[in-house]
């Protein structure tokens, strides 16, 4: 693997009589989403706030493309700083400044841009965030919700290199907090900025993270893909993960992916032993980012929700259905041949309509293009390669566009 852009090298930090971390060793890679999670007062925070220099460590070494960050002259640590962003639980507006003041403080402090331009560049960002007509507007009269779009937006104004999340979901109810992990996730493939996230939404950050880092006694217990984490073997990580994995998602009411996963397994078995034939079907929202931009992230996921609802009313009683991604829905048909998932997904594509999706007054002239792969289950085959013969278009493959 490449080299690190943030790497802790056996760091060490103690308050009092607190040792808060001890020995931590964490690499964070350019251009990747890096979600630490750990149980409350584990030092997350803390871990967060070394990485922006707010904290030194005891001992031990932070270093920035392999440089030790307190070897480096005061000039290039400012320099590095200047690529930071931070985004705080509770967002840290300041009340007495409007909107528009709110998300320009950054290039104010920290630039000698010309007036044009700073409102040039809170424009653009107020745009891309959905904040439009807002300017004037302050912190107490904005919804949770738009209050964090606009941290966001305060964060991302001056293009930092590197953006830290604290936990920014707080608060939040099931549509808003999906939107918020929508929003990261679609601004960070746009602008390309390196993200860590501090987070306790397991699975949902899941969907979005390159690597995952768990935090336990002052260590770094388990790092590597979300993948991974779901299949390591060691008993503490895998308790903290099913602690805080509800067995139905939030957003959409439907069974979690660990859930699904079982009944993968379940209905396997019957075809083993039985040989009770099964099915699969991968549901996805495929203009998702066109919804995101025209209508905001929150109708993107009120769709995911929505077309949930819809897959869901349709299930016979020994049918399941799980969330599986952001935007992804898996079905397992009980008792299923390819011909009955083909026949599911036409019948689905006749009777929806866009405004089965789109809560309030929809768009004219916006479609909704969803995509249903389905395959047949083989006896033994792990559910990736299922999923992945699903979605193949050298399978069998249907989509439709919901007017």
């Amino acid at each position: 693997m490449n080299q690190a852009l943030i790497q802790f090298d056996n760091v060490y930090k103690k308050f009092g009589a607190n040792q808060v971390l001890n020995g931590v060793n964490l690499s964070i890679y350019q251009g990747e989403i890096t979600t630490i999670i750990g149980m409350s007062g584990m030092g997350k925070s803390v871990l967060l706030k070394h990485i922006i220099g707010l904290l030194k460590p005891d001992s031990g070494r932070i270093l920035y493309e392999g440089r030790p960050l307190y070897e480096m002259k005061k000039a290039d640590i400012d320099k590095l700083k200047a690529k930071f962003s931070y985004v705080f639980q509770d967002t840290a507006l300041f009340d007495s400044m409007s909107v528009y003041e709110n998300i320009a403080l950054p290039l104010k402090e920290a630039t000698s841009l010309p007036k044009e331009e700073i409102r040039t560049r809170v424009q653009d960002k107020m745009k891309l965030f959905d904040l439009e007509g807002i300017d004037y507007k302050y912190p107490s009269q904005l919804s949770g919700g738009m209050k964090k779009r606009v941290a966001l937006a305060r964060a991302l104004v001056t293009e930092p290199k590197i953006v830290l999340f604290d936990e920014p979901t707080t608060g939040l109810d099931p549509i808003r907090k999906s939107a918020v992990h929508s929003m990261i996730s679609d601004y960070q493939r746009r602008l390309g900025f390196t993200g860590v996230v501090i987070s306790h939404d397991i699975p949902d950050i899941f969907y979005i993270s390159q690597r995952v880092a768990m935090l336990d006694e002052g260590k770094i217990r388990f790092e590597g893909s979300p993948d991974e984490i779901r299949q390591v073997s060691d008993e503490i990580v895998q308790q903290f993960i099913q602690g805080l994995e509800t067995p139905h998602d939030a957003l959409t009411g439907m069974a979690s992916q660990a859930q699904g996963e079982r009944r993968f397994q379940e209905e396997m078995a019957r075809l083993q032993s039985q040989q009770i034939t099964f099915s699969v079907i991968s549901f996805a929202v495929q203009n998702l980012d066109e919804v995101n931009e025209k209508l905001g992230h929150v109708t993107g996921q009120t769709v995911v929700k929505n077309l949930a609802s819809q897959v869901k009313q349709r299930l016979e009683i020994t049918d399941s259905c799980s969330r599986y991604g952001m935007d992804k829905i898996m079905v397992v048909l009980h008792n299923a041949k390819m011909d009955k998932a083909r026949k599911f997904c036409i019948k689905l594509a006749r009777e929806l309509r866009v405004c089965d999706f789109i809560e309030g007054e929809c768009q004219p002239g916006l479609n909704l293009w969803i995509t249903a792969g389905f395959a047949e289950a083989r006896e033994g085959s792990p559910l990736k390669d299922v999923l992945a013969n699903a979605e193949s278009k050298d399978s069998t493959y249907f989509e439709f566009r919901i007017e």
